[in-house]
């Protein structure tokens, strides 16, 4: 195996065995707050290093379906399956709390992929009603997309 292999398998081990508690912290004090006290095993109010190992562990004696102490492939893949799906749900659940206006608990395409004008507003910085080329490059610059812009040009006459 290539050394790319072994930090790919590495990175992808580290994402399904991140715990909740873990992914909440990121840019929400809330969860990084409760997170804390679930970490905090002993209400101490500090986090030993034992702390913050134990649910790294947990994930992994979970994931280690075997017992073997080693996580396999097929075990790293169904431990990164897992999380995915979790993760997913999550996700489902936040967007149908943001976009579902009606309340029925699902989700039409008017819902979905409906008008979000301030957005468009945004991104149409020159006002003509249509998101150029360049206007959509601005967007992928912000956000730190890579090689989205200058793959086929459609209208506007541009090569």
């Amino acid at each position: 195996m290539t050394l790319k292999t072994h930090l790919m398998i590495a990175a992808l081990a580290a994402a399904a065995l991140t715990t909740p508690a873990d992914a909440q912290g990121r840019g929400d004090l809330s969860g990084a707050l409760s997170g804390f006290a679930e970490l905090d095993a002993d209400g101490d109010g500090v986090l030993s290093a034992e702390e913050l190992r134990a649910p790294m562990a947990a994930r992994f004696a979970a994931a280690d379906t075997d017992g073997s102490g080693t996580l396999t492939a097929e075990e790293l893949a169904a431990a990164i399956e897992a999380r995915m799906v979790e993760r997913g749900a999550q996700i489902a659940e936040r967007m149908l709390a943001r976009r579902d206006a009606d309340g029925s608990g699902d989700l039409s395409l008017e819902e979905l992929a409906g008008p979000r004008p301030a957005m468009f507003e945004r991104l149409d910085t020159d006002g003509d009603g249509v998101i150029s080329e360049e206007e959509f490059g601005a967007l992928a610059e912000r956000r730190g997309w890579r090689g989205i812009v200058g793959h086929g040009h459609h209208g506007g006459g541009r090569p």
